[in-house]
């Protein structure tokens, strides 16, 4: 029983890892986006918002120059 509630814990961690680095910086001002370390996003507070990479890309947007939104 310990066995499977330690598998199903490592793989909702795993899952939850996954999800956070799918997500990027998204400036809806620009339709630009930004890995979360990228120095532009660090810089960006008005019209940015935290979103899925695929998300963000049907919205139009193009990856950042510096960091290529990964």
């Amino acid at each position: 029983m310990k066995k499977i509630i330690c598998l199903l814990i490592l793989i909702g961690l795993n899952l939850s890892v996954s999800a956070i680095a799918d997500t990027v910086v998204y400036n809806t001002k620009t339709g630009k986006y930004h890995s979360i370390g990228c120095q532009w996003a660090k810089k960006c507070t008005v019209n940015c918002i935290n979103i899925d990479r695929k998300q963000a890309k049907a919205r139009g947007g193009v990856p950042c120059k510096v960091c290529g939104g990964y």
